[in-house]
């Protein structure tokens, strides 16, 4: 349905409503039946009403039906209005408020389903923000793929949206990559060296090392030029190189996966801009802090947190989660007051934490922050099998598959459709050679072949000397013989989009927009094994054209905003599959 159709048919049903002494504040909600036979719309207003009205909602039912009939006894919207069960009311559109789909589609294009429902509301998405230690693992592509999708959902309905990558720069992790890196540049000159305990000890560090001592210069992808000097015994200038290769080898893989930022923002800067310092001193400010045993302890358990826990430690260095509560008054001070991270569920126990400490801080900095202030999308992580055989590690990492191994194995567009092919909080099994299947049990080769096969046929058409109308022309074109099962199925599916991203990016649901493209698809294929396309009724034959046009136009808005191709060729669209479509 229609969004004019929707705000139509709620009228008609507000009138009714009216007519029968319903409430004024009716609330009236209009749905897609879960069984096709029961019509195209339901709605429940009957039962809603039927304690106010002290009338059986059936009853109720009844009247609305009754001048629903009559508000609509000159026009063609409706090929059926019926009562089903206890009161609800179900509703066939007449097939040509279906086809009304396919013209809407073509004069929009790219911009159909589409809003600007949040026009001038800004959110800030973090993502990935992993530490520059090592090469990117599973779950920054978990990470990566979610941010990115939700990203372009986000702006498809008007948001204005900033991805962020917060780099954890600073701490005892960057001194121990460090040394790691410096040790190995012992070793390649044959001194002699003690590798530290809690080193990196990837090949990855071998790498930084050699290029450390051939006084490689790194290019970073922000424009700059990062020299080393060569000297094994300058810790300072083998930390900001190590940690420049590195952000410069994870931007890459970044890139590959086809994710991209707007911002980066550097833990350090929060030390070196004071930032950690200030936040602190609100939280003390706010009487929520105390010394104990050389230590500064914050008093969490005031907000709900199962015991109080260490800001800044005896030796003078503070615990993870306070420049974190820095970073996120940051946020907000930056004009963000929405805010979501996307982060492994193994960040579950900072979240309650640092939202106390922002919450303790916010009054000495004049904010009025939400308590659910950042939002959080805690993603489970994923086991990857190939060739059966699961696969826990990398020879370039050492210890885990990386990102780099997942985008080389499968290619971006499989990469990225099986991270959101799942829910966030659910744990799933990455199968490679599904990925690489040529199966409709693939759901990447299933989307990318639908719409392969609609630019089969207009091959074809090419091929027999068929004219084919333009965009524009099939937009005026009579479409009234489209009335097959098939065809208002498929055209009915078409209506749906908009409401389905809708929906999808109010649930912040990426998955949602995959179940309904793959319903799309099968629609379509149903269609396309029913039905004819190249007959010689012209117009028929164009009506037809114009709705697989309309078709291959939602097929490809979905895969654009999840960051996937829409081929117009494969293996098994290389050749017609019917000859006579």
């Amino acid at each position: 349905m229609l969004a004019s159709q929707k705000t139509k048919i709620t009228e008609l049903f507000k009138n009714a409503l009216a007519a029968v002494g319903a409430p004024e504040n009716t609330k009236i909600v209009l749905e897609r039946p879960k069984q096709q036979s029961h019509g195209d719309i339901a709605c429940t207003v009957a039962l809603q009403c039927a304690k106010a009205m002290k009338q059986p909602p059936r009853v109720i039912a009844e009247k609305l039906v009754e001048e629903l009939r009559k508000e609509t006894a000159d026009s063609e919207m409706f090929s059926a209005i019926e009562i089903a069960g206890p009161g609800f009311i179900n509703l066939k559109l007449a097939p040509s408020l279906k086809q009304d789909v396919v013209r809407e589609i073509l004069k929009e294009g790219p911009a159909y389903g589409c809003s600007d429902a949040h026009t001038g509301e800004s959110i800030l998405l973090e993502y990935v923000s992993a530490n520059p230690t090592g090469p990117l693992h599973l779950g920054h592509a978990r990470q990566g793929a979610l941010g990115d999708v939700l990203s372009r959902m986000l702006k498809s309905q008007g948001w204005a949206v900033t991805r962020e990558f917060y780099y954890n720069d600073a701490g005892n992790q960057i001194h121990n990559l460090a040394i790691s890196v410096q040790a190995r540049c012992y070793e390649l000159q044959n001194k002699p060296f003690d590798f530290p305990e809690d080193g990196y000890k990837g090949a990855y560090v071998l790498d930084i090392a050699q290029d450390f001592l051939a006084k490689k210069p790194i290019h970073t992808f922000d424009g700059k030029v990062v020299e080393s000097s060569g000297n094994p015994d300058d810790l300072e200038n083998i930390r900001a190189y190590a940690v420049a290769y590195l952000r410069e080898e994870q931007h890459k893989d970044l890139t590959a996966l086809g994710v991209a930022f707007d911002n980066y923002y550097l833990e350090s800067s929060l030390y070196s801009d004071g930032r950690v310092a200030k936040a602190v001193q609100a939280i003390r400010n706010a009487g929520k802090t105390y010394e104990k045993d050389g230590a500064l302890w914050f008093k969490s358990t005031d907000y709900g947190d199962d015991k109080d826990r260490v800001m800044r430690k005896a030796d003078g260095s503070y615990t993870y989660f306070v420049p974190d509560v820095a970073y996120h008054l940051a946020k907000f001070e930056r004009g963000f007051n929405r805010a979501l991270n996307i982060q492994g569920s193994d960040h579950h126990g900072t979240v309650a934490r640092v939202r106390a400490g922002i919450q303790a801080a916010s009054g000495d900095f004049g904010f009025n922050i939400p308590k659910t202030f950042p939002e959080y999308m805690l993603h489970k992580m994923l086991q990857v099998v190939k060739d059966g055989q699961p696969v826990k590690m990398s020879k370039r990492s050492g210890t885990y598959v990386t990102l780099s191994d997942l985008v080389n194995w499968v290619g971006k567009d499989a990469a990225r459709l099986f991270m959101v092919n799942r829910r966030a909080d659910a744990e799933f099994v990455f199968d490679v050679d599904l990925a690489l299947s040529q199966s409709d049990e693939n759901p990447v080769y299933y989307l990318q072949y639908a719409h392969a096969r609609i630019c089969s046929v207009f091959a074809q058409a090419q091929e027999k000397g068929i004219e084919v109308p333009s965009v524009e022309e099939m937009a005026s074109e009579d479409l009234s013989s489209l009335t097959a099962p098939t065809e208002l199925r498929l055209m009915s599916k078409l209506s749906d989009f908009p409401t389905a991203l809708a929906n999808g990016t109010e649930d912040l649901s990426p998955l949602a927009l995959v179940t309904y493209l793959k319903e799309l698809a099968a629609d379509f294929h149903s269609f396309y094994n029913a039905e004819r396309v190249l007959v010689d009724d012209e117009k028929l034959r164009n009506a037809r054209l114009a709705l697989l046009v309309a078709t291959r136009q939602v097929l490809r808005n979905g895969l654009e905003i999840l960051g996937v191709s829409a081929p117009e060729r494969l293996s098994r669209a290389d050749q017609p599959a019917d000859s006579t479509k």
